[in-house]
């Protein structure tokens, strides 16, 4: 038996003034159930990150039906989109660079007026999810002294803090190391594993299937199609990706 579809998106659309003639997302749909990896494939200018902006608020769609749970939602803010268990790790750090790891999640604590900026409960909350993930960093250690992979794992760890079903992770190992990359891959496969849904937006085949259940390929703003990693090669997306194939879809 299938597990429950967490987040669908039907007919997303997404236009910038002025730009009309070229939409940025051409009614594409996506859905994701909780406990898969589904990961979002295509070129840069394909349209991933913009669509993931959209299920998690950061854009709203010029039209098109987005549902939590089979119940339609209409999110005006990231804030928002968190109250339905859904966050967003983007490519670009959003860490505020003078301020340590732990100091970076308590301003969001405070900014949402939850627990007050305690700092023993949230630091107990943080240890608890690195050991659960392992995502290590030092929580006392301010971002502008981290690595590039530390700087990751913080973005990850402050997201995770709010315990959302859905995570959606925007081509998060372009900058990291080979080590880096597989440690983080093993941690996607611990929230799979928790029942979490997670989007995993990447240009590397290797990588999606490597983690992925199932892949949704985007050209141009378009959706190609949805497969089940079982059942496509790395060839077969790679030309799907360029336009050169059609692959069977789901």
């Amino acid at each position: 038996m299938e597990a429950p579809v967490l987040l669908e998106a039907r007919g997303i659309v997404k236009a910038f003034p002025g730009v009309w003639e070229h939409l940025i997302l051409d009614h594409v749909d996506f859905d994701l159930r909780g406990g898969e990896v589904h990961a979002l494939l295509g070129e840069n200018g394909a349209g991933k990150t913009v669509l993931a902006n959209v299920l998690s608020g950061f854009y709203v769609a010029t039209s098109g039906v987005i549902r939590v749970r089979g119940r339609e939602v209409r999110f005006r803010s990231p804030a928002d989109a968190l109250k339905h268990g859904i966050g967003m790790v983007h490519q670009e750090n959003t860490l505020v660079p003078s301020l340590t790891v732990l100091e970076n999640v308590e301003l969001t604590v405070r900014d949402r007026n939850l627990f007050g900026g305690v700092s023993r409960s949230t630091r107990a909350r943080l240890e608890g999810l690195m050991d659960r993930y392992g995502l290590r960093v030092d929580l006392d250690r301010k971002v502008e002294n981290l690595s590039v992979g530390e700087r990751q794992r913080a973005e990850i760890l402050k997201v995770l803090f709010w315990e959302p079903e859905v995570l959606i992770l925007d081509e998060p190992t372009s900058a990291l190391t080979q080590l880096e990359a597989e440690q983080l891959l093993r941690a996607i496969r611990k929230m799979k594993s928790d029942g979490k849904g997670v989007v995993f937006i990447t240009h590397r085949i290797d990588e999606v299937l490597q983690v992925a259940d199932r892949v949704t390929v985007l050209r141009l703003g378009k959706k190609i199609g949805t497969y089940r990693i079982t059942d496509v090669t790395k060839e077969q997306l790679l030309r799907a990706m360029l336009g050169e194939f059609t692959v069977p879809v789901q």
